[in-house]
């Protein structure tokens, strides 16, 4: 039968193609990434952003970035949907309406940057980010005074800018969120939601470029999913001894030397 032939081929197609996408990988490697995508989703369920962050430097021994921006972007879109569907109509609308066209500019330019700059550059580019970003988050930096409406230009381009790039523009939205609400949940809504409208955004522009179109990257995604939801999960859940800021500057520590692992890869290789 013709329809029980195609499917059967179908079927054989998958079952190659899976089997080619795993076969660089010794069982020690997908452990290694299994272990940092899981670590990097329980921190997301606990603050709402930072896959990139913990995750690239570590996928980075394994993958190229050009293939885990677009990866994670998947997976944080997954991870983001259901509190996107829950909590969407609660946040601040007008915050909303202010920071998403600036986002949607910058991602569109992050995007074009991503496809268009060379692989070792996007590298260093990468490991300077990692490095600023976790510089600023352990300097316990923090705005001594309320944003006016004009701010949003810099922190809505820029969280979209570095997003679309990076995987991680997520922190620009919280500065600027803390400097103009004052609810923390609301804060956390609205930058949850907003996230969410990013990440579906560079989920879109990746799909369109046909980044997607890669059995190698959808095998990735079906091999990362549980860990990315064993990870949401705890992170939301997880009850620490010690206290939320303990915690994060030590992550950010974290990040500081992951990023100082990856400019070392860049001048051991360029040389």
């Amino acid at each position: 039968m013709p329809h029980l032939d195609l499917a059967q081929s179908m079927i054989h197609t998958i079952k190659t193609e899976f089997s080619v996408a795993f076969i660089d990988f010794s069982i020690v490697q997908i452990s290694v990434m299994l272990m940092a995508v899981l670590c990097s989703y329980i921190i997301f369920g606990m603050i709402g952003f930072g896959t990139a962050l913990i995750a690239s430097p570590v996928l980075l021994q394994f993958l190229p970035l050009a293939e885990i921006i677009p990866l994670l972007a998947l997976l944080d879109l997954c991870a983001a949907l259901s509190n996107l569907i829950r909590d969407g109509k609660k946040a601040d609308m007008t915050e909303l309406k202010r920071l998403i066209p600036l986002m949607c500019v910058g991602s569109l330019i992050g995007f074009l940057l991503l496809l268009k700059i060379k692989p070792e550059t996007s590298l260093l580019a990468f490991a300077v980010f990692i490095l600023l970003y976790a510089l600023y988050a352990l300097s316990g930096i923090q705005p001594e005074r309320r944003f006016g409406p004009k701010h949003v230009v810099p922190f809505g381009f820029g969280g979209g800018l570095l997003g679309a790039m990076f995987g991680s523009g997520g922190f620009m939205y919280s500065i600027y969120l803390n400097g103009r609400l004052q609810d923390p949940q609301k804060i956390r809504i609205t930058q949850t939601t907003l996230i969410g409208c990013s990440t579906l955004l560079r989920v879109i522009l990746f799909a369109l470029a046909g980044v997607y179109f890669s059995w190698h990257i959808f095998a990735l995604m079906l091999l990362f999913i549980p860990s990315m939801l064993i990870g949401s999960y705890v992170g939301k859940h997880i009850t620490l001894k010690l206290s939320k800021v303990q915690f994060l500057k030590i992550i950010h520590v974290v990040i500081f030397f992951s990023g100082l692992s990856i400019l070392l890869k860049y001048a051991l290789t360029h040389s």
